[in-house]
């Protein structure tokens, strides 16, 4: 996800996706050990998008 997609989402929204890519993110990790994971990328994309939502949810809480 680019920055100012999440920007424009509401803090609903944002603890939304951020539930959603934590799930997704442990999924990764679990194929990853069990050796059924192709693309071993998309595990950096989703802890950096987490990491993103996670900083934009705490700006718009704390503003």
């Amino acid at each position: 996800m680019k920055a100012n997609e999440i920007m424009d989402l509401s803090v609903e929204e944002l603890q939304a996706k951020a539930a959603e890519l934590q799930q997704e993110l442990f999924n990764l990790r679990f194929q990853l050990h069990t050796g059924h994971l192709e693309n071993t990328a998309r595990v950096t994309q989703v802890r950096k998008d987490v990491a993103r939502v996670k900083t934009v949810l705490t700006s718009k809480l704390n503003a």
